[in-house]
């Protein structure tokens, strides 16, 4: 859908409930509110230990009020008017991002697993083969915040980031609170890569530059796990994007120099993050092969030219860094515990109960069968996707957003943050309005999945469902407040 049809969206009260001219700042100040109640929550809940039923109930409501608020503000930037501004949305932003800058790490603890192999590295040895418990001690305190999955697994990340945690772990000087801060930092200057990129990549695409804000940037899953949970899920996708960017315009400018061969680096850089950046090289190479004429020769000239050119920056990183290959060896790392939420885990669990009704145990193997066919299943998938670009028949942005959704859905883990990879980028695209729903839905469900106070609630479960049940209820009744109000059916007007 191209920018002007996005404009010109028919607007009814019964689509829309007719939301009042205010409607855009009252939601971003419920959603300010929310993030701010959340926020506070996590710091109770961190006195309390975390056994609190009171700061979990208060930090789901936080949560979800400020889901609440996007989707309703969604709506605004879909279908209503006044629409906000990108700037507008941009500050929304930042103001919604402030109160997270400040708390402690939320819906999951794996900055402690940062900490912990900057530490490593730090000391000399190599974090993607030796595990925290292995280079720091079983008894140390940095290893004792360490998920237990991951207290003896190497680091599966890339040599860049095994850099910036090495940096951080010498800067903090083992100070925990200083450790998540930087990191935090760094995550931060990936998200501003990210909002840089993304009004950009709509440009390309033809897309409402307002929805990609909306819905790629500005989403729940972005405050809770690139800022608020510190992934490095953000300098992932900052580079990857800007890298995207920067080549796609070199080649919608016809230029083929430093220009395209910057934005080639980037994304490779991201891919020296975390691996999966590496598909935006693909879809690079296959727009690179279109613009020189299409032939089967240009395609594959241009996919060497994108291999050659990761293998030479990965060479470059690995060497520059002084943290070497192992990197290579440690990338099947994650898939070590298995992911419940990752649909290619389900044909083992379901066969291996099914298997043990009858005394046997097949539960792993079967988990392997699914992980295979699932990296089939993805390379099919890729290549279709691929293929369809090539022949013009999907834009570069669209093919990275699918290729993404494929890597997440059929990979071996899936976590709430990785969504992020596929949604950004889609976001970009100039997907139909129906799509941008179920695309706004997914991401307001897997947004309230996991606990916002992060920990183990094992042994707990009481305490669980009745934070839960008390915050659903408080979101419920802020919907009730929040809701537009309907009035009578009138005649369609059309939006220009």
């Amino acid at each position: 859908m191209s920018l002007s049809a996005v404009d010109r969206l028919p607007l009814t009260p019964s689509a829309v409930g007719r939301p009042t001219r205010s409607a855009p700042d009252r939601f971003r100040w419920t959603g300010f509110g929310a993030v701010v109640v959340l926020t506070v929550a996590a710091w109770v809940g961190v006195v309390a230990s975390g056994a609190a039923v009171v700061p979990l109930a208060a930090g789901v409501a936080g949560a979800g009020v400020l889901v609440v608020a996007w989707a309703l503000l969604g709506r605004v930037v879909l279908s209503g008017r006044p629409r906000p501004s990108t700037r507008w949305l941009r500050r929304t932003l930042a103001l919604w991002c402030a109160p997270l800058l400040v708390a402690p790490p939320l819906f999951s603890l794996d900055v402690f697993s940062y900490l912990a192999q900057g530490e490593v590295a730090a000391r000399g040895l190599d974090p993607n083969t030796t595990g925290p418990a292995t280079g720091l001690g079983a008894a140390s305190e940095v290893v004792g915040r360490v998920g237990e999955h991951w207290r003896d697994t190497p680091s599966p990340y890339g040599p860049l980031f095994g850099a910036v945690e090495r940096v951080v772990a010498q800067v903090s000087g083992g100070q925990p609170v200083v450790g998540v801060l930087l990191h935090r930092l760094v995550e931060v200057l990936g998200l501003l890569l990210v909002v840089w990129a993304v009004p950009r990549l709509a440009a390309v695409a033809g897309a409402s530059r307002r929805v990609a804000l909306w819905l790629g940037v500005l989403n729940p899953l972005v405050l809770w796990h690139l800022v608020a949970g510190v992934h490095n899920d953000s300098l992932m996708l900052g580079l990857m994007l800007a890298g995207t960017v920067v080549a796609l315009e070199a080649l919608r400018e016809r230029v083929d120099g430093w220009p395209f061969a910057l934005g080639v680096v980037l994304i490779a850089l991201g891919a020296q993050v975390k691996l999966p950046a590496l598909v935006a090289l693909a879809v690079v190479g296959t727009a690179l092969a279109r613009r020189r004429g299409g032939s089967v020769g240009d395609f594959l000239l241009a996919g060497t030219g994108m291999v050659l050119a990761f293998g030479a920056v990965s060479a470059a990183t690995s060497l520059a860094t002084g943290l070497g290959f192992g990197w290579v060896r440690a990338l099947g790392t994650s898939g070590l515990v298995n992911s419940w939420m990752a649909p290619t885990n389900w044909f083992g669990f379901l066969t291996g109960g099914v298997g043990a009704l009858f005394g046997a145990d097949t539960t792993q193997t079967m988990i392997g069968v699914g992980k295979v066919l699932g990296y089939a299943l993805a390379v099919a998938g890729i290549a279709v996707v691929l293929h369809r670009q090539w022949r013009g028949r999907l834009d570069a942005v669209s093919s990275l957003g699918m290729v993404m959704a494929l890597v997440v859905v059929l990979g071996p883990v899936v976590q709430p943050w990785y969504l992020l990879w596929a949604v950004v980028p889609l976001a970009a695209s100039g997907l139909p309005r129906h799509a941008w729903a179920r695309l706004a839905g997914l991401v307001a469900v897997f947004a309230v999945l996991v606990p916002p106070l992060a920990g183990n609630f094992s042994g707990r479960v009481g305490q669980l469902v009745a934070g839960y049940a008390i915050g659903i209820v408080l979101v419920g009744a802020a919907y009730l407040v929040l809701r537009p109000e309907k009035t009578a059916p009138e005649r369609t007007r059309t939006l220009v």
